[in-house]
């Protein structure tokens, strides 16, 4: 196998990849052998055709697809390993050739890691954080746990008012027919939660139980259903149930219920004091953040538009991972926010760009200031590695493969780059 590597513009470059004949007639072959059984020639039983008849019959393209399907990702493989390139982006491929007793010919076009040129990282300035806790906080900290141990009381003297949770059967009209999905029956809505589109819950407030209460919306020029945006509607709700949070009181038994103190003063302390803890991390992050930020303001580097794309698609890869563990599909994520895949590769861009440029200002700090990864660091995080997946450590170290651990050791040094940055910076 051959691979030649053009470089283009914007730290793009263009990989000719040609994998000699002999490795296009075994990848031929396994085609046939796949597709054996499937086939039927008059006079031939299911997988007994010869495969010269089934060529001379369909041609030789006949196996094509399911060849290339068998050579390309290996070939491309091999060949970003050859090539010695620094390769950041999901390659687009082109079939130059594929021909029966001559060699296979496709070109990937991929970003290249771009060049840093690496601005001022020591001595950095940032605003210092300020980590005081206030009375008022510790107050909201502790009313969030009162509404978390509320009860809900049912209510039958008054109409709905904000904050209250209610059970209602509706159904949306548009221009006086009813349309799909827009009917509910013993649907429970907190007022004052968002969960309905703009304008819908507000007009709630007032409504009585058992009176039809009619509200007036206009769903959003970006609606999920394509046939409703914009339009008007009209949806004819009737309030079934009324409750009301009762908040507890704010005294001794209240912090002995919820804590391991026995008195609210006791308790109040403890709040302060992880509030502050709290606070004092935030603060860290925030100025690594910062520091971060200003030095990839003050360097210079040219992200490939490939590279960027790819960075996308992983970060909603990655969001639709954790939806996935959270019982939920993306697809389901799309239909309940009315959001989609583009909608969401788009969202993502400013968040790409910037964990992109982050970890290349990062990169060029190791290499400035020559940190490594002690094999102590190394070792800890294999164990870190080993206790999650339920591991013996010395079978991760013999089974990890090479690429993985070169990668685990450059994540340590980037991780220390980030830290050396943030210990030479000054706050002001």
């Amino acid at each position: 196998m051959s691979v030649q590597v053009e470089k283009l513009e914007k730290n793009m470059a263009k990989l000719t990849i040609e994998v000699p004949a002999e490795e296009v007639e075994k990848a031929l072959q396994k085609a046939f052998l796949k597709n054996k059984n499937r086939i039927s020639v008059p006079g031939f039983r299911k997988g007994k055709v010869p495969r010269q008849m089934i060529e001379k019959m369909y041609g030789p393209e006949v196996f094509y697809e399911d060849a290339v399907d068998e050579m390309l990702p290996g070939a491309y493989e091999k060949a970003v390993e050859e090539c010695g390139e620094d390769i950041v982006s999901s390659p687009a491929i082109d079939i130059t050739q594929i021909k029966k007793g001559e060699p296979f010919i496709f070109t990937a076009e991929v970003a290249l890691k771009p060049e840093v040129k690496l601005g001022k990282y020591k001595g950095v300035k940032v605003e210092k954080a300020d980590t005081e806790v206030t009375d008022e906080e510790v107050d909201a900290e502790i009313n969030k746990e009162r509404e978390r141990n509320a009860r809900n009381i049912e209510v039958t003297d008054r109409p709905v008012k904000d904050g209250d949770m209610t059970v209602l059967d509706f159904e949306g009209f548009v221009d006086g027919v009813a349309f799909e999905g827009g009917k509910g029956e013993n649907y429970s809505l907190t007022i004052g939660s968002g969960a309905f589109i703009p304008g819908f819950e507000e007009q709630l407030i007032g409504a009585e139980i058992d009176k039809e209460t009619e509200v007036n919306v206009t769903f959003p020029e970006d609606y999920q259903a394509a046939e409703l945006q914009g339009k008007a509607a009209v949806f004819k709700c009737t309030v079934k149930e009324i409750k009301e949070k009762e908040l507890p009181e704010l005294d001794d038994e209240f912090a002995g219920e919820v804590s391991e103190f026995e008195t609210l003063e006791e308790y109040r302390a403890d709040v302060k004091a992880k509030l502050t803890e709290k606070k004092e991390t935030e603060a860290k992050n925030a100025k690594e953040e910062a520091v971060i930020e200003a030095i990839v303001n003050d360097s210079d580097m040219e992200i490939p538009d490939a590279m960027l794309e790819t960075q996308q698609r992983q970060m909603v890869d990655e969001f639709a991972q954790r939806l996935q563990m959270q019982g939920m599909s993306i697809e389901q994520y799309y239909q309940f926010t009315g959001s989609s895949h583009d909608r969401m590769v788009e969202q993502v861009k400013p968040q790409a760009e910037k964990r992109i440029k982050s970890r290349l200002v990062l990169e060029a700090i190791v290499k400035a200031e020559n940190i490594t990864a002690s094999e102590e660091e190394y070792e800890k995080e294999l164990g870190v590695i080993a206790e999650a997946y339920q591991i013996d450590l010395e079978d991760v170290k013999r089974d990890l493969p090479e690429k993985s651990a070169a990668q685990i050791r450059e994540d340590i040094a980037v991780r220390k780059a980030a830290e050396f940055a943030v210990e030479n910076a000054e706050e002001k």
